[in-house]
């Protein structure tokens, strides 16, 4: 694989995104929703919260977005560590997900996980 491919977008809650997470590393491919909590059009940051967690997008690239605080949204993107051990996402791709059900959302994501584990342990099976 060379280094200007692009990986696909890891499914993680924004709970799993925490220092000691196998999540949480420089460069990460990463796919997060949450809910807008704010955005700044100057420096083109949007924070997404679920429940007390929280994560920082920077959405520079995305130019045909329109932002509503208070909606759903989900993006792709590369996880950034800063030096005091917070992290943005630079978001490559973002939508609006009004609508979603979230609890079966993560239901469905932490079936994924048993199923991938499951099989990744029984590769034949």
């Amino acid at each position: 694989m060379t280094s200007s491919e692009i990986k696909s977008g890891a499914l993680v809650s924004l709970q799993d995104l925490h220092p000691s997470s196998s999540y949480f590393k420089q460069g990460a491919s990463l796919r997060v929703t949450g809910k807008l909590q704010e955005y700044s059009v100057e420096i083109a940051i949007a924070t997404i919260v679920d429940g007390s967690d929280s994560l920082k997008i920077n959405t520079q690239y995305l130019r045909e977005l329109s932002f509503r605080v208070g909606s759903i949204y989900q993006f792709i993107g590369e996880l950034l560590i800063q030096p005091d051990n917070g992290a943005v996402l630079q978001a490559r791709v973002g939508r609006n997900v009004d609508g979603i059900d979230l609890n079966l959302y993560y239901q469905s994501l932490q079936l994924l996980r048993q199923f991938q584990a499951h099989h990744l342990k029984n590769p034949a099976t």
